[in-house]
């Protein structure tokens, strides 16, 4: 008799060690998925950070100064689409999905049978780290989505033991590092677990090639880098500062175990460590020597705590099979589904603090729990703050701004607002960018500058008004953001820019 839940599909052929999809209770999982995230998807509005990819898919290049060129590219082509930020809301959405469907897959790799592969999907699809990063398209949510694909690749590969297998894997990881530089240290993890766990599979050649081919993808970008003086090395040394170097971010390293991956899912990845390091887990142990790995370097690097948080997906995989085998899908005490109640909790929890489902002051109350919430919120209003002052100098003033946000609202959203002055950043990719021509007589300063840092560059510096976010608080308003009129340039932009550029 066939289990409720269980897959109607034909079974297709499988090689020994992996079972069946249940693919019925793992889609329906993804469907809810999805129906939720774009329920709520546009409630807010953009964030900052896609504003930046957009801008600079708009700069078609193999690398920008804080990441390689496939999310900006992937933006670019969303933007164009009719819609606003739905097409990119769109494009994480998918991914988040992506997730969901392929972690089940690492589950059945490891042995897991349908009710370790709907553990493992229900667990992703409520786990904070992974709701939180498909609130916006970008590097983080795609991130993901690589990680746990090259993960099921990688188990494949040592499954089939076949050369097609592994260049697989290689193109994954290849097209994974043109989109984050962290899938780096995924890559280290697996390169260790093999070393040392699974060493038969480093005599045949389909590793190596899967090495020669991500390389050969990878390529470009490493070129631009170098070719730019290594900004990617430079941001990173930056944002690991910011961090509070290895000991800030062993500070934080207990917001992976809990806060990111939920805490009534403590227990799953725990359960998922002792299995795979069990003899029931041997033969994948390998995973463990990737999870450690992804902690060690990104501590020790000073990187930011939700960097290692897809290597949850295998360890939530893991615990799933090592749940099933043992029968404790039930509380023994109640008889009542334990599991589920865990997920139901955690899935409550990372809805409210990671999804723009809370009326907007409220998120605005919990913002300590995720800035990145309240960020999506306001921006039409900062535009037309910025549009009015602009209205009162003469046409084509340029306004200059703090940071790659202010930039990118005003030069996306502006046009549709009235906007027409030309808008110009010296952050980051922006500085890459160069100087505008001329001399800046009369420029408008927009964000998070302080007068003292203005009069540098220019004699006259007048504040016209603070920005104001329509009563929430995000960057612009924690730092004192206003606007400026500033006349008499102590130079041309050319002369002016090195003082002005800042990576951070």
């Amino acid at each position: 008799m066939t289990d409720i839940g269980e897959s109607v599909l034909p079974a297709a052929p499988l090689a020994p060690g992996r079972e069946r999809m249940a693919w019925r209770p793992v889609v329906l999982i993804a469907t809810a998925v999805a129906v939720v995230h774009l329920a709520v998807a546009t409630r807010y509005g953009w964030h900052r950070d896609e504003f930046y990819y957009v801008i600079c898919g708009r700069h078609p290049a193999w690398g920008y100064a804080d990441q390689p060129p496939l999310a900006p590219l992937l933006a670019r082509l969303a933007a164009a689409l009719p819609g606003g930020v739905l097409p990119l809301r769109v494009l994480a959405v998918a991914a988040q999905v992506g997730c969901v469907l392929l972690a089940p897959m690492l589950a059945a790799e490891f042995g897991g049978r349908r009710r370790a592969q709907t553990i493992t999907a229900a667990a992703i699809a409520a786990c904070p780290a992974f709701v939180a990063a498909s609130l916006l398209f970008g590097t983080t949510v795609v991130d993901q989505l690589v990680w746990v694909a090259l993960l099921v690749l990688v188990a494949r590969a040592l499954r089939l033991r076949t050369t097609g297998s592994w260049l697989a894997a290689g193109v994954t990881a290849g097209v994974g590092l043109e989109n984050k530089d962290t899938l780096a240290v995924l890559l280290l993890g697996i390169v260790v677990g093999l070393a040392l766990l699974r060493r038969e599979a480093l005599r045949t050649a389909g590793p190596w090639l899967a090495g020669v081919m991500t390389l050969a993808l990878a390529a470009p970008n490493v070129v631009w880098d170098a070719a730019h003086g290594w900004p990617n090395l430079r941001m990173a040394r930056v944002l690991a500062a910011g961090q509070g170097g290895p000991l800030g971010s062993l500070e934080h390293l207990p917001v992976i175990g809990v806060l990111l991956a939920g805490p009534p899912l403590i227990t799953l990845w725990v359960l998922g460590v002792r299995w795979l390091a069990s003899p029931a887990g041997r033969a994948h142990r390998w995973v463990l020597a990737v999870a450690v790995v992804a902690v060690v370097v990104f501590t020790a690097s000073g990187g930011k705590a939700y960097y290692p948080a897809p290597v949850l997906a295998a360890l939530f995989a893991a615990g799933a099979v090592r749940v099933e085998s043992t029968g404790w899908v039930r509380d023994r005490a109640t008889g009542r589904h334990s599991w589920a109640r865990r997920i139901g909790v955690s899935a409550l929890a990372a809805l409210l603090m990671g999804l723009p489902v809370l009326p907007v002051s409220a998120a605005d109350a919990v913002r300590a729990l995720n800035p990145t919430v309240i960020e999506t919120y306001g921006w039409p209003g900062f535009v037309e703050q910025v549009r009015k002052a602009a209205a009162t100098l003469p046409p084509g003033t340029p306004i200059f701004t703090s940071n790659y946000g202010e930039a990118g609202a005003l030069t996306i959203l502006g046009p549709a607002q009235g906007l027409r002055q030309p808008v110009f950043s010296a952050q980051n990719t922006y500085a890459l960018w160069g100087p505008p021509p001329g001399r800046p007589d009369v420029a408008l300063c927009v964000g998070e500058f302080g007068p003292a840092q203005l009069h540098r560059s220019w004699a006259e510096v007048t504040e016209v008004a603070p920005i104001q976010m329509h009563g929430v608080h995000d960057e612009e308003t924690d730092h004192h953001a206003a606007i400026y009129v500033c006349r008499q340039p102590r130079g041309t932009w050319a002369q002016l820019w090195p003082t002005l550029v800042h990576f951070d």
